[in-house]
This record gives C-alpha cells, structure tokens and sequence, in this order.
C-alpha cells in the first residue's frame, strides 16, 4: 500500500424517530377507500357476507391513523439510519457479493413472485428451465450427478447430507453399527450441528501444527461405526489440506461416505471439483457464492448435490426434463422426503442462475483469482497494523479466500477487545467484520474475505480503518471502548434481549409493558 488512503468524514443520518402507532393521531387517514360498486354488489351481493362468520373481525385492527406523508417521511427516515450502517462489507466467511438490482427486478416480476408451486407443470415451464439449467451448470463445477434446491441454506443442506448418509446406511443394513460422523474443528458448526441433529455421534479432529489435521489423526478415529466426513476445505484461515484426496480414500475404504462443505468455495471455483477429489456430495451456497442475497436480503439456498450412488435418496420434487418438457417428478422410493416445501426459494436459484450465465466459465476463474489476490494483498498489509497478527503466523504459505487475524496483541496491551473494535468501524462508514465460528480457537479473532468485487481502493480503504481504530487503542483507548459514536443508536445494552418481561414484539405488548416500566 503506497499510499495511505484519507479517511472521509462520515456521520450517518440520525433521527429520533418515534414508533409509528406513537404518531397516529385520532381522524387522519391517507387513503380513502370508495363505495363498493353497484355493479360488484348486483354480482355477489354484500361481499362481507362472502368471509365466513368465524374469520370476521368484531373490532377494527389497530392500526395507525396517518397521512400519506407522514407513512412516507417516516420511513424514510428510517430506511437513511439503516443504509447509515451499509459501508465496505468484508463480512467474513460469507463471500458478500453486489446483487445485481436487475436480478432483484427479475425476480420480483410477477411471471416468478405471482407462481404457486401447485400450479400445472405447464404453467411453470420458464422457472423449471431455470431449476434444471441451474442444475446442470453446477453439475459442471462440482462433477456430481444431480442437484437439488430445497434446502434452506447451508446449515439445511448439511442436514440433508445427514439424513441421506443415514437413508444410506439403513438400506445396508449399517445404520446401527454406522453412528459416528467425522469432522474438524474448523468446519462450520452446522456440520457437526446437522450430525448430532440425525442422531449420528460427533468425532471432531483437531488443528495440528500445519493448520489441519493430520493423516495419522484421521486414522486413529475411522472405523467400521464411520458414517461419514462432513468437512470443508479450504477452511477459515485460508489453509487448504494438500491431503484431502487421502481423507477421501480412508473414509470410503472404511465404508464411510464424503460431504465436501464448500461455504468456502469462491477461492477455488473452476478450480477443483468436489467428485474428482472423491466425494460423495458437496454443497454450495448460492446467497452467497453465486451472488444472491446475503442475510436481510435473503432468503438462503443451499444447493446439494451428490453422485447418481446418492441420487435415489433426495428429496423431491425433482425437475426433470423429459420429450422436450420440464416436468416436477417426486422423489423416489427410498427418498428422505422434504426438507422444507416444494423447492425451495426458488427466486434466489434465479438470481443465481443469472450470476453463472452472466459471469460464464472465464468470470467464474477469474473472480476465484481475484479473490485469492485480493486475500493475500489484505494478509501482506494488516500484518503490517500494531496488534493485529495472523493465525498460524509461522505457516508461510499463501492463504486462499480469507485469512483469520487476531486481536490479541492489541487487547492485552490496551485493554480494547475486538468488539470495541467491530463497534468503532462502523464510525468511519465501514460495515463491521465478521469475528470467528465458536469455538474462538484464535483468541480475539476476525476474519475478513475481499471476494472478487471489491475494489483495490475499497480495500485500502478497510485497512486504513482498522488502522486508525488500532492506532487510536494505543493512543486514545476510550474513544474505541465507548463507540460507536456517529450513528443512531450508541453501544446497546444488551440486558434487555435477555429478559422477557421488558423486550415486546407486538404494539400490544409494547403497551402493556411499557405501563409497569
């Protein structure tokens, strides 16, 4: 970094905005509603008498009597404090992609938001298209037999492997005698989480002195109760097990089968393909790898895929295309059954199938190229900040999408932990970074990922924040300890979300509690 950027002066927008039934006010209405045409009433008669009796309301909802401009202005202010807190987001550990507005419009148009998945087949021929195609484009990038769209986000995805891996077992015979699921410590908890969820026992390796486990460690843990490896690769800190082929052999000469996560995928799209390093299924996460909406901008999907051994145990309905149509087929005898309705958010695997269509096989290697460049860029020059280090320091090799850092230094030397830390960024206009999955096996920790889109002065820009805020630890510890300042609300008390009788869900209850306090 040869030039350090200049930090702008940022505040973002601040109103002390009452809860709207605080602004209703007795008379004032911003639409009114007209008579109900002669013309209705001389075809159906008095359309009240159309709800039944049990479904009538006896008094009128509570709701808030405002003008139009009031309902406007109101949420306007609300919506500029909220885009307040949207800055340069390297949340990490979840590829935060831009989500194309036209993908956002194409999917809120009503050939797609209007669909009910009851419909006939042939009234659903264009969405199918796009389930199927979907389908086969992440066939290419995985080399699995058959993709499926239900699950509702990874963590559902990682469940559906389980109940498969124990369908699997079962129709062997196995399913007693295969209770143990096998996976690291820096695999996303939802792995060892769905396990347990399916009844399986957890084995969880830990990291050794190359930032993964061991080939003797798996060893010494696979036997004939190994139902499965739930694992993801790279993991967290950026470190790719060089010896994932061998796991894979291990675990299926046991009689084990594989699951690739692949949450951490964007550094090694085009790259590797889950079914030639051996495994059995993989997931992907299209909210996030493939451009759809991360979080509030949801909803999730976790695309699962397996090999055609596999296949006879997914969910359905399944999209097949058959004499030139698209047809929803269920799934078959030995199938787990669903894990959710139909399938699945279906505008998010639009939105996604969009994002592979527009970036095409030269976008897709190019953006796992940049999002390792950028990576590594990012690791050269937070190393470079006072207090900041990075996990396995000793460990010289490049890192892939995302790399863990630590806070330690700076906490035991001034006292500001790495929440002062996240609290103090969004001063500057600089979305707060993700810290670590529990367990916290780097003490203090962040965890970064540039991805591919990203510019170089948006990451500059990162650093030089966490710069500051570092350099203001050493030299101004309060100003860190006491943020954020420039925002709506200031360091909330958390006590509250804790205690039933003082946090209300409803107006109802905000009323009713509201009295005694």
């Amino acid at each position: 970094m040869t030039t350090k950027p200049a930090l702008r002066r940022y505040h973002a927008a601040v109103w002390d905005e009452p809860i709207v039934m605080e602004m209703s006010r007795e008379g004032r209405r911003g639409v009114v509603f007209p008579d109900i045409d002669a013309v209705v009433t001389g075809l159906v008669g008095d359309p009240q008498r159309l709800i039944p009796a049990s479904m009538r309301r006896s008094t009128r909802p509570a709701l808030p009597a405002m003008s139009e401009p009031d309902v406007l202005r109101h949420y306007l202010h609300l919506s500029q404090q909220t885009l307040g807190m949207m800055g340069i987001s390297l949340f990490g550990t979840c590829t935060m992609k831009y989500n194309a507005r036209l993908n956002e419009a194409i999917a809120a148009r009503d050939e797609v938001a209007e669909l009910h998945p009851r419909q006939h087949p042939e009234t659903l021929q264009g969405t199918l298209q796009i389930i199927h195609a979907l389908d086969l484009a992440l066939r290419e990038l995985s080399g699995m037999d058959r993709f499926v769209f239900q699950a509702a986000g990874g963590a559902d995805a990682a469940y559906t492997h389980a109940c498969i891996t124990r369908a699997y077992h079962a129709v062997r015979g196995e399913l007693e005698t295969r209770d143990e699921i096998i996976t690291t410590i820096q695999s996303h908890p939802c792995n060892p989480a769905t396990a347990a969820t399916a009844g399986f026992k957890v084995i969880t390796l830990a990291l050794e002195e190359n930032g993964y486990p061991s080939v003797e460690a798996l060893k010494s843990v696979v036997s004939e109760r190994t139902a499965a490896l739930m694992v993801n690769n790279p993991d967290d800190m950026g470190i790719y097990n060089p010896h994932i082929k061998e796991w894979v052999r291990i675990v299926h000469e046991a009689g084990g089968l594989c699951f690739y996560d692949h949450a951490n995928f964007n550094g090694v799209m085009s790259r590797i393909r889950a079914r030639e390093l051996g495994f059995d299924a993989c997931m992907f996460m299209l909210h996030k790898t493939f451009g759809g909406p991360k979080g509030g901008g949801g909803p999730a999907v976790g695309a699962y895929g397996c090999s055609a051994a596999l296949a006879p145990y997914l969910p359905g309905p399944l999209v097949v295309k058959r004499d030139g149509a698209y047809q929803l087929e269920p799934g078959a005898d030995g199938s787990i059954g669903r894990v959710r309705e139909f399938f699945g958010n279906v505008q998010t695997v639009i939105k996604a199938y969009a994002w592979v269509r527009a970036m095409g096989a030269q976008g897709i290697a190019a953006a796992a190229d940049l999002s390792v460049l950028a990576n590594n860029y990012m690791t050269q020059e937070l190393t470079k900040i006072r207090g900041v280090t990075c996990s396995h320091p000793h460990i010289g090799a490049w890192r892939m999408e995302m790399t863990r850092f630590s806070l330690e230094t700076l906490e035991k030397d001034t006292g500001v932990t790495v929440f002062d830390v996240q609290n103090r960024m969004v001063d500057f206009g600089v979305d707060a970074f993700w810290l670590a999955h529990e367990p916290w096996i780097v003490p203090q920790p962040f965890t970064p990922e540039a991805g591919e889109m990203w510019s170089k002065e948006d990451i500059d820009t990162w650093i030089a924040v966490l710069a500051q805020i570092c350099h203001e630890a050493y030299t101004t510890p309060e100003i860190v300890r006491t943020a954020p300042h420039n925002h709506p609300a200031g360091r909330i008390d958390g006590a509250p979300l804790e205690d039933p009788s003082r946090w209300a869900m409803t107006w109802r209850a905000h009323v009713k509690k509201r009295a005694p306090a």
